[in-house]
């Protein structure tokens, strides 16, 4: 069986990481949708029912997951709905910004070290 070459999105679409607190899920359906519709390609968290529980290693491994979606991106949004970043976006922006992902936000940002791109 021949190999096929692997098969790749097109370079015209920018991926889109939405990062931030799951407990503004709405949004985040909201954001995902309207930015596909703009014809981006948008990576999200992994929204589970919230009464799924998880245990350390679970949790790690999605967070690890989360950061590989940053890498894969061409830039960074941050749903901080009403201002709110917490500690594990706050990972989420230095692990973007580590690698030369630009970073921005929903909402203005209070905190002009997490703010400055």
């Amino acid at each position: 069986m021949p190999v096929e070459e692997p098969r790749t999105a097109p370079d015209e679409y920018t991926v889109i990481t939405l990062c931030g607190s799951m407990r503004f899920r709405e949004e985040f359906e909201r954001l995902d949708a309207e930015l596909t519709l703009a014809g981006h390609v948008v990576l999200t968290p992994t929204a589970l029912d919230p009464s799924t529980e998880l245990n350390a290693e679970e949790r790690a491994r999605l967070g690890r997951i989360h950061l590989q979606k940053i890498a894969m991106s061409d830039e960074v949004l941050i749903v901080n709905v009403g201002d709110y970043v917490g500690e594990s976006t706050r990972r989420e922006i230095e692990h973007a910004r580590s690698r030369g992902i630009p970073v921005s936000f929903l909402e203005p940002h209070a905190n002009h070290y997490y703010a400055a791109n």
